[in-house]
């Protein structure tokens, strides 16, 4: 059954009903999305589904007509998060979610990084690269089997360059909430160099199961 529900435009925090959705997390573990994107269906399902499937196209497909429909889903994320965020950026320091391909990569994509940078352009909202991916690994959805937190905590390293001002509130930004292992991983990292600071996590969406296939 296609939903035609709008992509929200204000977060929801994870809370005990949603969290066994989300196995990693921990009960202290901060975490907000605004949609919620259903696994196993395709792009005309949802609004979500859409942009969260278009936003997340590989690099790879640059040249194809449909490239244009990822440059629109940043677009719309960006607008989505200003919306619910506000117009004063200052309160964290955001984070992106480093891509599964290290900087060296061709296939290195930086989408959650450009969606923060338009969400305030020409303002002074602080995102830096903080956590960087030391080498290359398959994306965690094309994997059998899911990584561990631990285990791409190992593939982590700090930006020392971009680690003063010591920030007192992190936002770690990332496009779908699944597992969280990658938060659990980042937040880690983080706290184990900045041991005062407050980290939340900030989605464009959570997975749900898709209800007809639990029965």
């Amino acid at each position: 059954m296609t939903s035609d529900v709008a992509f929200p435009d204000r977060f929801t925090e994870i809370d005990e009903l949603t969290r066994p959705d989300h196995y990693r997390l921990t009960d202290d573990d901060r975490c907000y999305f605004l949609g919620e994107y259903t696994a196993g269906k395709g792009y005309s399902y949802s609004q979500t589904n859409q942009l969260i499937l278009n936003f997340k196209k590989s690099l790879d497909r640059q040249d194809k007509p449909e490239w244009q429909y990822k440059q629109s889903a940043l677009l719309q994320a960006a607008a989505s998060f200003r919306r619910a965020l506000g117009e004063d950026p200052t309160a964290h320091v955001f984070v992106p979610m480093p891509p599964s391909k290290a900087r060296d990569n061709p296939l290195h994509d930086d989408r959650v990084k450009r969606m923060l940078l338009a969400i305030w352009p020409g303002q002074s909202a602080d995102i830096r690269e903080l956590i960087v991916q030391s080498e290359s690994a398959d994306a965690a959805h094309e994997r059998r089997v899911r990584p561990t937190p631990e285990e791409l905590q190992a593939a982590y390293r700090i930006d020392k360059s971009l680690a003063t001002p010591e920030p007192r509130m992190v936002a770690i930004v990332d496009d779908l909430l699944t597992t969280g292992a990658h938060f659990r991983a980042a937040s880690s990292v983080l706290a184990a160099h900045f041991p005062a600071v407050q980290i939340i996590g900030l989605f464009l969406a959570r997975r749900v199961p898709d209800a007809e296939s639990l029965h």
